[in-house]
């Protein structure tokens, strides 16, 4: 196998296998279906899409990286899940006595910004800081639409799933801290892409 390959068979076996892992009496179905649909979406589509277009391994790394925490945070729901080595590290930052697993979470979103970026000066769509401006729009939207979904299976489902799929642990401000988090993911990435530039590096 081309060795430029390894990397994203790794990764989706690693993904797959937590997924099984996951699977097996998490904490609650329903909140478990709810988070991994989206993440089945966006692993299948990479799947898909890889022999017309594939991403560099460190953009396949970064989007890796919140489908591995978000399956973990299905297991558990995000407001559960065992981290406090991170809590330890975080709640000084941050304050909230609260798991900051989720917010953690929503930092690392952010980092399909990153691909983004890639995907659109690969295929020569915009200019360089177009691409970077859009790229960063593009994750605070999705950020801002997933609220509004995470808001409406709240009502919807009710009970003590819908509150453990919203995961705000009674913060009133957490969608605002959520997309924030969103943000800064994308910047933080967006910043490591204009260091690295796969754009402009033979795949």
């Amino acid at each position: 196998m081309n060795k430029t390959h390894t990397l994203p068979l790794i990764l989706a076996m690693i993904f797959l296998a937590l997924a099984i892992w996951a699977g097996i009496t998490p904490a609650d179905r329903a909140v478990w279906w709810a988070e991994t649909i989206p993440l089945f979406i966006v692993f299948t589509a990479l799947v898909l899409t890889y022999r017309s277009f594939r991403f560099s391994n460190t953009a396949y790394v970064l989007m890796s990286m919140w489908l591995f925490l978000h399956m973990i945070g299905a297991k558990y729901t995000f407001a559960d899940v065992p981290f406090d080595w991170g809590n330890r590290i975080l709640s000084p930052l941050l304050g909230e006595g609260r798991n900051h697993f989720d917010r953690f979470a929503h930092y690392i979103i952010g980092f399909y910004a990153y691909p983004m970026a890639e995907w659109l000066l690969r295929k020569r769509k915009c200019t360089f800081g177009t691409a970077l401006w859009f790229a960063l729009f593009f994750i605070m939207s999705v950020a801002a639409a997933y609220e509004i979904i995470e808001w409406q299976y709240a009502v919807i489902e009710g009970g003590d799933a819908g509150i453990e799929f919203l995961g705000s642990q009674g913060d009133i401000w957490d969608a605002q801290k959520d997309i924030l988090a969103d943000t800064l993911g994308a910047i933080t990435s967006l910043i490591l892409f204009v260091f690295i530039r796969p754009d402009k590096r033979i795949l």
